[in-house]
């Protein structure tokens, strides 16, 4: 018999027990802690917990312990539990009442059996037959559903043999037995479905970050590259930093909560750009907006040409006789000469077009001789500069393909960003968000933007991110204005970035240290790529502070 001393402690056991099963984030060991709790509070000697099938047809296995017989599966085990699902409908789609877990689901009600080989009107061969094989003897049963807030049966909870403490053989389960295993069963199911709730709520959030990464996808398919890796990178370097235990960030450590965190902004670190034009982010040369201009460019030179020969042919028709053969024959040279020049002028334009090379001062003048030099008749019949004053600028842009107006418009995509994030209404495990995906464009030295924050000012993980922002960009495959560089050539510029100011120089040496880098490339990068890195010559590199706690 229970005495009061015994009920009292397992009250006070199964309140923190409660406590405890509030607090588990992962399902897996939640469920465990659910039938390990289970167990101690009955003295129970083994138990299995099952879960109700999405389709609410049958039970499914997910824990299985027996402390006699040393098993343990499912859960953190490891090990696969072998058991088929409990069907809670026969052949025949009547109820299932043979089958104790079964019975307990569908009638919402607890069994208490206090010998299951006595027991009329369940099915225990199949528990029969397994104590053949190891010699055990179940005896006692104690089922009981576990019911969520909408009185509904998420699972079943069901523990064998109750081993009574003085005696150590096996009892009935009690009547307390029973009263603590139903209080305990309702608490585990509100913990279940809350913590079910929340994943859920977590997946619908995560989908809606996805559908936002997709719709820039579908813009441009170059920076939906972009929105994928980058996070990968971010987690990468920051569990890198977690692990090390000496120089300035010894001190830096995550829990489960904080990777989330840092992975929620990773994805969102660029929603911003949604609001960007498409032909500004996918520009690949100087004239490109919705088409390539080049070819209107090239246009104008044909009809240069075409009024060249016009021009030679009207002027040689009114040559009078006897001087065809020696002006005629110099017309055409000046012809050929001037589409030659033509010819030059356009294969140069159709260089500078591409953007790969900086251009010189004397490259720029040449545009603007071009530019201004010939003169064509429009479509409108009127005459015209050769290039037109936007086709100019954007011919002139020293290095890349974007005029300042245009790098502008893509900078802008970090303000939209952070506006759009500090407008939801984030939990307090994701308050930080909005400052981990705003702060990826600043740099340390206070010239980056869009706030000009200095390093002191940015948390480590928004400086994670900007080196994983820049490190992507570098070595991506998949821009349509350049080849994605060298891991030696990536970390040569990573290296010089740390040196000017750019980027936080512990997080490089633990990038660089720790091969960040190369675990990377080796998912991500093309296997000309991943070329072999003298880590000594990397600008600016330090071994110290690369250690693992």
């Amino acid at each position: 018999m229970d005495t009061v001393e015994d009920l009292f402690r397992r009250f006070e056991q199964l309140n923190a027990i409660g406590a405890a099963l509030s607090h588990e984030r992962d399902i897996d060991r939640l469920l465990e802690n659910i039938l390990l709790a289970a167990k101690t509070i009955t003295h129970a000697d083994g138990g299995t917990l099952y879960r109700m099938t999405e389709d609410e047809a049958s039970l499914r296995f997910e824990i299985v312990r027996n402390d006699s017989l040393k098993i343990a599966m499912g859960g953190a085990s490891g090990k696969p539990i072998p058991f088929p699902p409990l069907p809670l409908k026969t052949d025949r789609g009547e109820p299932n009442n043979s089958m104790v877990a079964a019975y307990a689901a569908i009638h919402q009600e607890t069994v208490n059996i206090a010998d299951a080989y006595e027991a009329e009107g369940f099915d225990f061969t199949g528990t029969r037959k397994f104590d053949a094989s190891t010699g055990y003897r179940s005896q006692s049963f104690l089922t009981v559903p576990m019911k969520n807030h909408e009185n509904a049966v998420i699972g079943v909870l069901q523990l064998i043999n109750a081993i009574d403490p003085d005696s150590k053989k096996v009892v009935p389960f009690s009547a307390a037995d029973q009263r603590l295993a139903e209080s305990l069963a309702s608490q585990a199911a509100i913990a279940l479905t809350n913590r079910q709730l929340i994943d859920q709520l977590e997946r619908l959030f995560e989908s809606f970050i996805q559908l936002i990464n997709v719709a820039i996808d579908e813009k441009s398919p170059y920076t939906g590259g972009h929105c994928e890796r980058v996070p990968v990178l971010t987690m990468m370097l920051a569990e890198a930093v977690n692990a090390t235990r000496a120089g300035a960030l010894a001190d830096f450590s995550m829990s489960d909560k904080d990777r989330y965190e840092l992975k929620i902004a990773g994805l969102l670190h660029d929603c911003g750009k949604v609001t960007t034009p498409v032909h500004v982010v996918d520009k690949a040369t100087k004239l490109q907006t919705l088409f390539d201009r080049i070819h209107l460019v090239d246009t104008r030179f044909e009809v240069l040409k075409r009024d060249a020969q016009i021009a030679m042919l009207k002027a040689r028709s009114a040559l009078r006789n006897g001087q065809e053969e020696h002006a005629g024959k110099a017309l055409e040279e000046d012809l050929a000469r001037h589409l030659a020049q033509l010819e030059s002028d356009r294969e140069f334009l159709r260089r500078a077009n591409i953007g790969s090379e900086a251009m010189t001062a004397e490259d720029q003048e040449r545009v603007r001789r071009i530019g201004t030099g010939y003169r064509w008749i429009d479509v409108d019949g009127r005459p015209a500069n050769f290039l037109s004053d936007d086709e100019l600028e954007n011919l002139n842009i020293r290095a890349g393909t974007l005029t300042q107006k245009e790098r502008e418009t893509i900078n802008y995509h970090i303000v939209a960003t952070i506006k759009m994030l500090e407008q939801l209404p984030w939990p307090k495990h994701l308050r930080n968000v909005p400052e981990y995906a705003g702060g990826h464009h600043e740099r340390m030295d206070g010239k980056g933007y869009p706030k000009g924050l200095v390093r002191e000012q940015m948390s480590v993980q928004a400086r994670v991110m900007g080196i994983a922002d820049i490190f992507e960009a570098l070595t991506a495959r998949d821009r349509p204005y350049k080849r994605g560089k060298t891991l030696s050539e990536s970390l040569e510029i990573l290296g010089k970035f740390k040196l000017n100011g750019h980027i936080d120089p512990d997080l490089f040496d633990v990038f660089v240290g720790q091969k960040v880098y190369l675990k990377y490339a080796e998912k991500f990068l093309d296997p000309e790529q991943i070329d072999e890195v003298d880590e000594k010559a990397i600008p600016g590199y330090r071994i110290a502070a690369t250690q693992q706690r």
